[in-house]
C-alpha cells in the first residue's frame, strides 16, 4: 500500500438540487424552495468549491441559443463572484414527456431525435460555463419488461449517442454514472463495469470514463470501495458522488457514513492511496436530508457529509502503513481486521 506522495487538497461539491423540499413518491414537500441564488451563497459558507448543473439548473430547456448564452453569463458572472465553478453539466433526458419511452434507447426515432439534440446542446451549454466535464446518468434507459426493446439495440444506440456527445466537442469528456435501477425496473449499463466496458467502444475512450455514487454500487449488491478501486485502475475515475444507503432499497441518498462508517472508510482509503483529487478531481456529494428535517436545518447534511469525508481522510493517513503490509504479508488478516476497528473506534495504534 502506498499513499500519493503529498497530500491532496480536496475540493468539494454538489448540486443545488441536494437543497430540497422533501418531497417524495408518497408525499409532498415539508419545506419549502429555497431560492437558486441563496443555495449559491450557501457553498462556500458550506466549506465547497464546485457546483454540478443539469442542462436546466442552468437555463429552461426550451430557451434559444441567444437567450441560453446571455443566462449562463449571468450565472457565470455569479459563481465566480462566490469564488465557484462548475464541475460538470449533464442533460436531464428523463422528465421531458418525449423520454417516457427512454431517450437515447427510446422505440421512436423522432424522441430519440430529441435526447440527442438535447445532449448536444447540454455539451454546448458545458463549455459556455466553462467545464470539459459532462455526467451521462442513463435514468430511463432500461424497461420495465425486457421484451419492450430489443437489448443489443440499446447498447448500439447508448454507444452511438456517446460518440455523438465526443464528437460534438473535441474537448468535452464523458463521466458515465451507472445505477442499477430506480426509475427504471432493468436498467441497460447497470454497473461501473457496465459503463467501463462500453467507454473502450467508443470514438475516443481517453474521453470516456465514470462517475460512481456510492449508493449505485451497494444498490447493484457491491462495494463502492471495489468499484472506485476498478475505475482507479483503468485511469477513469473522474468524480465521485459520495453518499449511503441502509440496504438493498430505493435510492436513499443519505449522509456519507452515515449507515456504515467502515465502508465509508474503505472509499475514503482508496481514494486517498491512489491519488484521486490531484489531477482536479472533485469529491462530489449526491445526497438529502431527511424528510422530517426543519427548514432551518436542510442544510446540515451537506456539511456533516464533508466533515465524515475529512475525519475519514485523517484517520487513513494515520495509518501505520508498515504495519498493515506486515499484517498482509503474514496473512495475518484478523489482526488487520482489529487494527482497522481499532483506528476506527479512536483507539491508540
Amino acid at each position: 500500500m502506498t499513499h500519493s506522495k503529498s497530500h491532496t487538497p480536496y475540493r468539494f461539491s454538489f448540486g443545488p438540487w441536494n437543497i430540497s423540499t422533501g418531497a417524495d413518491p408518497f408525499g409532498p414537500a415539508v419545506r419549502k424552495e429555497v431560492e437558486f441564488g441563496r443555495k449559491i451563497k450557501a457553498y462556500k459558507e458550506l466549506g465547497f468549491d464546485a457546483v454540478q448543473f443539469h442542462d436546466d439548473d442552468l437555463v429552461p430547456a426550451d430557451w434559444d441559443w441567444a437567450a441560453t448564452q446571455k443566462g449562463i453569463a449571468e450565472i457565470k458572472k455569479v459563481l465566480e463572484g462566490e469564488g465557484l465553478f462548475a464541475e460538470f453539466v449533464a442533460p436531464r433526458l428523463w422528465e421531458d414527456s418525449r423520454t417516457i419511452d427512454g431517450a437515447f434507447t427510446s422505440n421512436s426515432a423522432s424522441d430519440r431525435k430529441y435526447a440527442l439534440d438535447r445532449a448536444k446542446r447540454a455539451v454546448d451549454i458545458a463549455r459556455e460555463v466553462g467545464t470539459k466535464n459532462y455526467v451521462l446518468w442513463l435514468a430511463r434507459e432500461g424497461t420495465y419488461i425486457r421484451e419492450a426493446k430489443d437489448a443489443v439495440t440499446a447498447i448500439g444506440r447508448l454507444r452511438d449517442a456517446w460518440n455523438v456527445i465526443l464528437e460534438h466537442d473535441p474537448e468535452i469528456r464523458i463521466m458515465g454514472e451507472a445505477k442499477p435501477n430506480e426509475p427504471m425496473d432493468q436498467a441497460y449499463l447497470p454497473t461501473v463495469g457496465h459503463m467501463i466496458g462500453l467507454c473502450y467502444t467508443t470514438v475516443d475512450p481517453s474521453r470516456s470514463g465514470v462517475l460512481i455514487e456510492s449508493a449505485h454500487s451497494i444498490l447493484a449488491g457491491l462495494d463502492p470501495s471495489d468499484d472506485m478501486a476498478y475505475a482507479l485502475w483503468h485511469k477513469k475515475l473522474w468524480s465521485v458522488h459520495l453518499n449511503d444507503q441502509n440496504g438493498l432499497k430505493y435510492d436513499q441518498d443519505k449522509v456519507f457514513g452515515s449507515a456504515d462508517l467502515r465502508r465509508a472508510f474503505d472509499q475514503v482509503l482508496v481514494l486517498e492511496t491512489h491519488g484521486f483529487g490531484k489531477d482536479g478531481e472533485c469529491v462530489g456529494l449526491d445526497i438529502k436530508a431527511m424528510r422530517t428535517t426543519k427548514q432551518e436545518d436542510a442544510m446540515f447534511h451537506l456539511s456533516h457529509s464533508r466533515t465524515v469525508f475529512l475525519r475519514m481522510v485523517d484517520l487513513v493517513r494515520s495509518l501505520d502503513l508498515k504495519k498493515v503490509e506486515a499484517f498482509r504479508a503474514h496473512r495475518q488478516y484478523e489482526q488487520l481486521d482489529m487494527y482497522i476497528l481499532d483506528v476506527l473506534t479512536g483507539q491508540k495504534h
